[in-house]
């Protein structure tokens, strides 16, 4: 029964890393994007617009 002992956690995190991945997989694209994708937008622009603008020396 040693042996299955030693099986058990690395079949439990290949589950689980199996699981994750298709989870990764399934969120992207779809009616989220364009949700996700107008976030990281909006964001952008704040970080953008919170900038200084740059001074040039004439």
């Amino acid at each position: 029964m040693d042996y299955v002992s030693a099986l058990l956690p690395p079949v439990v995190m290949a589950v689980l890393f199996i699981a994750v991945i298709r989870v990764i997989v399934k969120t992207q694209g779809g009616a989220n994007k364009t949700k996700e994708d107008a976030a990281v937008d909006a964001a952008l622009a704040r970080a953008q617009g919170s900038r200084p603008a740059p001074e040039t020396e004439a």
